[in-house]
């Protein structure tokens, strides 16, 4: 775990506009109109620090102090997670969700999001679809009904999250084009891996799930991106771990916190100069072209981002 950031200093009021004291009063957020939602779905044993670190970056006062809406599938686990980020960056606004990646359950956790006193009078400038995908078997020992599940999870989740994400945009910042004077809505997050480019032996369920919502992520940048909304794909080529030691120092794997500094990088970005797909640390592999040749290299990377 990080050292905490600094403190920076931060007035506080109650609901009558008085000043009051750190402890009796919530932080009023200085981006009084930039609300972000970060979505980090649990499942499978994995490790929600990864999302700990890219919220401490996004509602830490002294980075992108953004109320964070932080939604999973696993209730414990957000409770613990809340915890842990109420201590690392304090006087943030988190608040969590449970939720799964159906239809019916995210359009239930952006209402709650909706009406959530905290978020009152806010606007989203900010979502992130990073959800744990892993298969990896034998494509005879795959059944058509495990293939289609891990699809409707991960590219059918992509896909609702997106519209729930979409429209509440437009309906925060209104729907004009930039031709009609429009300005840009805010910034749509998918954190892909390198199966999303090229698949491997025993990963047919992965590679098409990973490439699936990388297409997805195509189609909505060229279909809204005129509209003011800013759609990025990230390759995690590599681990991410919520931790600074000598693999983070080397390249050799993500800290958690780079990628949220990244992240808020990105949803700052203006129209004039637009990123849609990022990500690699120094230290990993380039497999791409005849370097992809190396397949038990290349497996090793995948099974680090698969544990």
């Amino acid at each position: 775990m990080l050292e905490p950031l600094p403190f920076q200093h931060a007035k506080y009021e109650n609901q009558n506009g008085s000043i009051g004291s750190r402890n009796s009063y919530r932080r009023r957020p200085n981006h009084s109109t930039l609300p972000s939602i970060l979505v980090n779905l649990i499942s499978n044993g994995f490790s929600y620090l990864q999302g700990a670190g890219i919220a401490r970056i996004l509602a830490h006062p002294s980075h992108g102090n953004l109320a964070v809406a932080l939604l999973a599938r696993n209730p414990e686990n957000l409770s613990s997670l809340a915890h842990s980020l109420s201590s690392s960056a304090p006087n943030s606004t988190i608040e969590t969700f449970p939720t799964d990646t159906s239809p019916t359950s995210l359009s239930k956790a952006f209402s709650a999001i909706s009406t959530h006193k905290s978020f009152k009078d806010l606007k989203l400038k900010l979502a992130i679809f990073s959800v744990k995908h892993s298969s990896k078997k034998p494509f005879l020992e795959e059944t058509h009904a495990e293939f289609t599940d891990s699809l409707t999870s991960y590219v059918g989740g992509a896909m609702a999250f997106s519209q729930e994400a979409l429209k509440m945009l437009f309906e925060h910042h209104g729907s004009s084009a930039f031709a009609d004077g429009g300005s840009k809505k805010g910034t749509i997050i998918f954190t892909g891996t390198l199966g999303a480019m090229r698949s491997n032996p025993q990963f047919a369920a992965y590679g098409a799930g990973r490439s699936g919502v990388r297409m997805l992520a195509q189609s909505l940048a060229k279909e809204y991106s005129a509209q003011g909304v800013h759609v990025v794909h990230t390759i995690a080529n590599g681990g991410i771990k919520d931790e600074y030691g000598e693999a983070q120092k080397t390249g050799k794997t993500m800290s958690a916190e780079a990628v949220g500094r990244t992240y808020l990088w990105l949803s700052e970005q203006g129209p004039e100069l637009w990123t849609h797909e990022l990500g690699k640390p120094f230290g990993s592999l380039w497999v791409l072209g005849r370097e992809a040749d190396n397949v038990n290299r290349y497996e090793a990377s995948a099974g680090e981002i698969l544990r």
